[in-house]
C-alpha cells in the first residue's frame, strides 16, 4: 500500500462519511415529515428520493474506493462488480431525473402564480408515482451494465478493453465505443440542457419580478416573493452544483470510456467528481430550510437546558 493509496482511501473516507451523514439525516427529516404531515412542503416528496438517490451514489461508489486505499483491494467478487456499478448507474441516474424534475416544478411554480393555490394541492399527489417511475426507468436502462462488468475472476483475460481498479469492462460487440458513449449519455444530455432551459427561465422570471416590485408598492406586505425566491436560489444551487460536477466528471469518464487501459487517478477522479453532488447538495439543502434549523435550534436549547 502506497502513500498515494492511502491519501486517496482518507479523501473518500472523509466524502463518504460526509455524504452518508447528510443523506441520511435529511432522508429521515423529510420521511418523518411525510408521515406525520407536519409542516410539509411541495418539494418534499421529490427530495426525499433525492437524498435516498444521493445516499445510495456515495455507498455505492465511496464504500469499496475507501477500502481499496487502505489495501484491501480484492473484495468484490463477480456479482458485487455487477450489482455494486449497476446501483451506482441507477441511483446516479435518478438524482439527475429528479434534479430535472424539481427545476420544472420551480419553474412551473413561479410561471402560474395565480393557480399556485391549485397547482399546489395537485402536484404533489404524483410527485411519489412520478419518482417511482424514474427509479423503474433506469432500472432498465442501466440493465446493460450488469452484462458488460465483470469481476476479478476474469481479470487474467486480456481480451477486455479495459480496466479499472476492481472490476473490467468490455464494449459491446456491435456497438463502436463512442457511439456506446453517447448511447449511454444521451439521456443525461437531455436533462441537462432541459436544466440549463429551466435556470435560464427562473433567472428571467426573477428578473422581471424583482423590476416589478421595485415599481409598483403593494399595500399589504407579502412574504411570498422572498420565499419563492429563496427556495429558487436553492434549487439554481443544486443545479449549478450539479452541471458542474456531473460536467467534470463526464470529461474524466469519457477518457476513461475510450481508453484499453486508464490510469488508476483518471478512474479515481472521475468518481470522487461523480459523487461530489451526492455529498455536498445535502448540507445545501440543510442550510436552506428553516424546518432544520429550527429543529438544531430546538436541540440546543433542551441541551443547555437540562446542564444549565
Amino acid at each position: 500500500m502506497t502513500q498515494a493509496d492511502m491519501a486517496m482511501g482518507i479523501v473518500f473516507l472523509t466524502q463518504t462519511a460526509a455524504g452518508v451523514l447528510g443523506n441520511s439525516f435529511l432522508l429521515c427529516f423529510y420521511s418523518y415529515t411525510l408521515l406525520t404531515g407536519q409542516k410539509v412542503r411541495p418539494t418534499d416528496p421529490i427530495l426525499n428520493h433525492l437524498v435516498l438517490a444521493n445516499n445510495l451514489v456515495v455507498l455505492s461508489m465511496g464504500i469499496h474506493r475507501m477500502l481499496a486505499g487502505f489495501g484491501w483491494k480484492h473484495f468484490l467478487d463477480d456479482t458485487g462488480c455487477k450489482i455494486v456499478p449497476y446501483f451506482h448507474r441507477v441511483a446516479r441516474g435518478v438524482s439527475l431525473n429528479i434534479t430535472c424534475l424539481l427545476s420544472g416544478f420551480q419553474v412551473i411554480k413561479l410561471c402560474s402564480r395565480n393557480s399556485w393555490l391549485t397547482i399546489s394541492t395537485r402536484l404533489p399527489k404524483c410527485f411519489g408515482f412520478c419518482c417511482s417511475l424514474l427509479w423503474i426507468l433506469q432500472f432498465l436502462v442501466n440493465v446493460s451494465v450488469p452484462v458488460r462488468v465483470t469481476g476479478p475472476r476474469h481479470n487474467q483475460n486480456l481480451t477486455l478493453p479495459m480496466r479499472y481498479r476492481f472490476c473490467s469492462t468490455g464494449q459491446l460487440q456491435s456497438f463502436d465505443p463512442l457511439l456506446t458513449v453517447v448511447l449511454l449519455f444521451s439521456t443525461d444530455v437531455i436533462c441537462l440542457v432541459f436544466m440549463i432551459w429551466a435556470s435560464g427561465s427562473m433567472v428571467l422570471v426573477l428578473h422581471r419580478h424583482k423590476e416589478r416590485v421595485q415599481h409598483i408598492h403593494s399595500r399589504i406586505p407579502s412574504r411570498r416573493p422572498d420565499h419563492e425566491a429563496r427556495a429558487t436560489r436553492t434549487i439554481l444551487t443544486l443545479v449549478s452544483m450539479f452541471v458542474s460536477f456531473y460536467g467534470l466528471s463526464s470529461i474524466c469518464n469519457l477518457f476513461v470510456g475510450l481508453g484499453r487501459k486508464p490510469d488508476l487517478w483518471l478512474v479515481d477522479s472521475s468518481v470522487f467528481l461523480g459523487t461530489g453532488f451526492s455529498v455536498l447538495s445535502p448540507f445545501v439543502l440543510i442550510s436552506r430550510d428553516s424546518r432544520v434549523t429550527q429543529v438544531f435550534h430546538s436541540c440546543t436549547q433542551k441541551t443547555f437546558s437540562q446542564f444549565g
